[in-house]
This record gives structure tokens, C-alpha cells and sequence, in this order.
């Protein structure tokens, strides 16, 4: 029913618009159009045709119950933002590390007295953010307590923070539920040292394709790392004391200028040159076998996710900012709880 009242509303509204007929005829096309219109809004409303996404979220989830909601979390993240624009990247990066754990049901955010929880993992152990998250959390718990969930504020915090430096908006379709569980020993993202076949796997897993993890892996656009993750890639790669083959010499020669062989922390940005915008710019870098990580690397080893970036670095980008909005839609429906599972979280780091 919904397809073909789309198809339906579309060709009335290209009717109504005078697509492909002679201006003689338009007047009495776009009456009966407005007519019919009429007509098929009172019939939906009528059947019931639901608007909701078939994974049970909404776009209005919270039109009655909270209807500030998204203003509300706009506003806090807009305020860190504007102050931190780095932390953009970091809470895009704590959605992404949420959903891949468990599914996007804010387990991510949860403390443990043991220190075993998800935040606890070796990966997890450099995100930031949290306060973020906490304080949109603490102002819609004012307005509508127990309305909404975390992982709804984490979802919303990621895309309005990169929406907040200029990166591409996507659509967020709410509803989700809070998980009780976090557990480090459940953490296995995807690892920066991984190949192709494990990378495919570990999206594969989540519901994500080949496409989804090349353009996903486009969000380094803004990221930032450190030395203690690469210099064994640059120092002895082989246990021979040489570097990757798979990287460009003079990008070795570059990281080895910023990072000395005991160096773990210094920064190191993983879109040389672009990492305060977000844009196309890191498949060119990519493309150059500049990859910081084996994982940005080894996108060239795969026939889809090459031609991936050599349609972006031809195209200076045109798809990427689409393409991303794209697939962060669909990462935010990765093991979503709704309904009656889980639970609305009063604060984000306990279980009620």
C-alpha cells in the first residue's frame, strides 16, 4: 500500500507540477490533481497506512511524548561542538563502536563497577564524548522524564555533531531501546590492523555490505589517532625492521618525522591535510597509499571498495556526502531493541 500510494502521490504531483503537458491543458490538470490529492490523504488516513520504519522506528517517534526531543539534543551538541569541533569525530566514532557491539542500544555508555564493561575495552578506552551524550540526557529527563532512550540521544548526538562541522545530515528514525548488558569481553570491532576479507566479515555480521564499509571507512575524514598505532606499520612491519609495503614510501618517511619508535601518543591526523572537514579528501589520500591504518589500506585490495574510491578521487566526492547518509541510516538499525525489550535508561551510565 505505502509503494503505491508513493507512486501514486508522485505521478499526481508531477501532473500538478505540468511535467510533459502543453500549458493549454495544465489549469484543469492541477485542479483535478489538488482534488485527488485530497482525496488520497483522507483514504490513508482512513486505512491506516503506518509511516514508521518496518524495524519499528519512527521519524516521530516523540511528536507527543517529548516533542522537543531532537531540538533538545541539537542544542547541547551544538554548544560542545561549537566550542570542541574535534569532538565531532569522537562521538561519530561512539555511535559506530555503540551499534557494533550488541547492536545500537547504548550499551556503549554504561559503567561498570568491575571495569568490564563495552567503555572498557582496549579500543573503547580512547572515546570521548560521554558528557555530551550525558547532558542532552539530563535536559530531556527534565522536559520528559523516562521518555527517551540513550541510544535515541547518542544516535541524534553523532548525526547532529557532524552536521555541526559541515559533514552531510542523514535521517534518525527513533525508538529505540536501552540494553542492560555491556560487557568487554563482547567487544570485537572492527580492528584497525585488518585485511579486507575480515573487515567484509565483521559488517557482513551486522547487516552492513562491501559498500557500507567503504564509505563508512570515509568518516576518517575527521579522525585522529596516535603513533602506538602505527609504528609498527613504519618501524618493523615484519619483524625485519622495515615498514608496509602497501604504503607510499614518502608517507613512511613522513610518519617516522612525527612518530619516533617509542612515541605511543602523540596525534596523528587520519585525513592529512582535511581533517577538520569532512569531505571526500580521504579516499585521495587512500588512493595514494597514504592510509594511515592497514584497515584504510587495504580498501585498495578489493575490486568494489577501489572502484569505491577511484569514483570519489574522479568525481572529487560528488556521491560521498549522499552515500554517507546512506549507510549511517542503515547503521543505526543494526540489533535495535524496541517494543518491550530493554528499557528507558534515567541516567545513561546505569541500568534503572
Amino acid at each position: 500500500h505505502e509503494i503505491v500510494s508513493f507512486l501514486f502521490i508522485s505521478k499526481l504531483l508531477s501532473i500538478f507540477l505540468g511535467l510533459s503537458t502543453p500549458k493549454s491543458q495544465r489549469y484543469e490538470k492541477r485542479r483535478m490533481a489538488i482534488k485527488n490529492l485530497v482525496a488520497l490523504v483522507v483514504i490513508l488516513s482512513v486505512v491506516g497506512v503506518s509511516v514508521a520504519h518496518p524495524k519499528g522506528l519512527d521519524l516521530n517517534y516523540y511528536k507527543h511524548r517529548c516533542p522537543d526531543a531532537e531540538a533538545i539534543v541539537r542544542s547541547v551538541t551544538v554548544q560542545y561542538v561549537s566550542r570542541q569541533p574535534s569532538i565531532a569525530a569522537a562521538l561519530l566514532r561512539m555511535h559506530f563502536h555503540d551499534c557494533f557491539v550488541r547492536g545500537c542500544d547504548g550499551s556503549i555508555l554504561l559503567k561498570s563497577p568491575n571495569k568490564d564493561a563495552e567503555r572498557d575495552a582496549i579500543p573503547n578506552l580512547s572515546l570521548r564524548g560521554y558528557e555530551v551524550v550525558d547532558a542532552a540526557k539530563a535536559k530531556l529527563e527534565k522536559k520528559c522524564p523516562g521518555v527517551v532512550s540513550c541510544a535515541d540521544v547518542l544516535a541524534l548526538v553523532a548525526r547532529d555533531a557532524v552536521v555541526q562541522i559541515n559533514g552531510p545530515w542523514w535521517p534518525v528514525p527513533l525508538g529505540r531501546r536501552d540494553g542492560r548488558i555491556s560487557r568487554q569481553s563482547e567487544v570485537n570491532l572492527p580492528s584497525p590492523f585488518a585485511g579486507i576479507a575480515a573487515l567484509k566479515q565483521n559488517f557482513f555480521a551486522k547487516g552492513l555490505n562491501t559498500k557500507d564499509l567503504v564509505v563508512l571507512s570515509g568518516g576518517h575524514t575527521i579522525g585522529i589517532s596516535n603513533c602506538g598505532l602505527v609504528n609498527g606499520r613504519i618501524y618493523n612491519f615484519t619483524g625485519k625492521g622495515d615498514f608496509d609495503p602497501s604504503m607510499n614510501p614518502s608517507y613512511v618517511r613522513a610518519l617516522k618525522k612525527k612518530c619516533k619508535p617509542t612515541d605511543f601518543t602523540s596525534k596523528l591526523e587520519m585525513d592529512p591535510g582535511s581533517v577538520k572537514k569532512f569531505d571526500s579528501h580521504y579516499f585521495n589520500v587512500v588512493a595514494q597509499k597514504k592510509g594511515l591504518f592497514t584497515s584504510d589500506s587495504t580498501l585498495l585490495d578489493d575490486p568494489e571498495t577501489k572502484r569505491y574510491i577511484d569514483t570519489q578521487v574522479q568525481s572529487a566526492g560528488k556521491s560521498f556526502a549522499k552515500d554517507f547518509s546512506d549507510s549511517m541510516l542503515k547503521l543505526g538499525f543494526v540489533e535495535i531493541l524496541t517494543g518491550n525489550k530493554g528499557e528507558i535508561r534515567k541516567r545513561c551510565a546505569f541500568v534503572n
